[in-house]
């Protein structure tokens, strides 16, 4: 989510771009992982998950940052209505020779501040967004939000609207690591976006850099992780 109004995000997912940070492991890979092609396998097949986000997730668009300390991405209730943040259902949570990967619901994002006195901000995301990840020597990540699916407003002394993707769908890439939780995290990842605005603005600005880190919790069995492996 690089440089001229603040646009930075921290999303460990997403998003966010943040993103995000967030982040479905259904069949139909609606993001691609750009890593080698290999084995890669996502299990509990068919379980749900939940993307919170781990500190903060920070946007940068020229010399304004956005800061905010709440994030999530979460299945449809009641759970199972759709494969938003699911899973794939075996044996499709499975690829000899690629990623996996499916579609997200968009991560929230709210408790933003912004790096400018006097002035405030507010993210809103819509759309399906994608994750997909890639076994290796280390598990790739990669994010794609939808055509203006990430929207950052700033209001007080510089009223700005900041659009990721603005004329097309956008991926990022960042790194997945098992454990107890599992982490997604993106650092540095660059979007193309948009700014309309007045005095304060970066207008000039063609893309934001956001950094951001999400742990990845079982909501099907919260005694089971979400690992990927080879």
């Amino acid at each position: 989510m690089s440089q001229s109004l603040p646009l930075r995000a921290v999303i460990a997912a997403g998003a966010g771009l943040a993103s995000v940070a967030a982040l479905s492991l259904t069949g139909t890979a609606t993001a691609q992982s750009t890593a080698a092609a290999g084995p890669t396998t996502v299990s509990p097949a068919g379980h749900y998950f939940k993307a919170t986000l781990s500190g903060k997730a920070t946007f940068k668009a020229g010399s304004v940052t956005v800061t905010c300390s709440v994030s999530t991405s979460q299945p449809n209730s009641p759970v199972g209505s759709n494969a938003n943040n699911q899973v794939p259902a075996a044996p499709a949570n499975s690829n000899s020779a690629g990623p996996v990967g499916g579609p997200l619901n968009p991560p929230t994002y709210s408790s933003c501040t912004s790096s400018m006195p006097g002035v405030s901000a507010s993210i809103t995301t819509s759309g399906t967004w994608g994750i997909s990840v890639q076994h290796g020597n280390a598990v790739s990540a990669n994010l794609t939000m939808p055509t203006s699916g990430f929207v950052l407003k700033t209001s007080g002394l510089a009223s700005c609207t900041v659009t990721a993707a603005p004329t097309g769908e956008a991926s990022v890439s960042g790194s997945w690591t098992n454990g107890a939780p599992s982490k997604l995290a993106f650092t540095n990842a660059s979007v193309p976006i948009k700014v309309i605005g007045g005095f304060g603005c970066p207008t000039s600005s063609t893309s934001s850099t956001f950094n951001v880190a999400y742990n990845v919790t079982d909501v099907t069995d919260s005694a089971s992780q979400i690992t990927v492996t080879g």
